[in-house]
């Protein structure tokens, strides 16, 4: 964990998975910036082997609880890339309602920043370009 770029959401606490075995958790983070998914990084306190946690229902469900006790409001995540997953980690991405909770605990969302560099009056300043624009526009590609 690099406390300089991630975000701790939650810290220690326990889930058992779907075969009832008993895990420790040592926290669920974040990075502090991203373009508008957000890799969620559950980092196990001892190694989990070859286990695919990650698709483990139960084990995922109690994460998630854990995440809508400390505020999350939205629907359930999916795993992340199976590259990304480790010998002490599983990555889940979380869909796009995650991106306001993430915000509230201090994430950016390198995104907005590109949308706010375009230039207002790419279109006019309509909140439609006219169809006489477009038609002129059409015209101009025919030639």
């Amino acid at each position: 964990m690099n406390s300089e770029t991630d975000i701790q959401l939650s810290g220690p606490f326990s889930v058992t998975d779907a075969a009832g075995r008993k895990h420790d958790i040592q926290a669920i983070r974040i990075f502090d910036e991203g373009y508008g998914i957000i890799d969620v990084y559950v980092d196990f306190a001892a190694a989990i082997g070859k286990e695919r946690l990650f698709e483990d229902t139960r084990l995922i469900g109690q994460i998630l609880a854990r995440l809508r006790q400390i505020g999350y409001v939205g629907p359930d995540f999916g795993h992340g890339d199976l590259g990304l997953q480790d010998d002490k980690l599983i990555v889940l991405e979380a869909p796009e309602e995650f991106n306001a909770f993430a915000a509230s605990k201090g994430w950016k969302n390198l995104a907005e920043e590109f949308a706010e560099d375009e230039p207002e009056d790419w279109h006019g300043g309509d909140s439609a370009p006219s169809s006489s624009k477009l038609d002129a526009l059409k015209n101009k590609f025919k030639a």
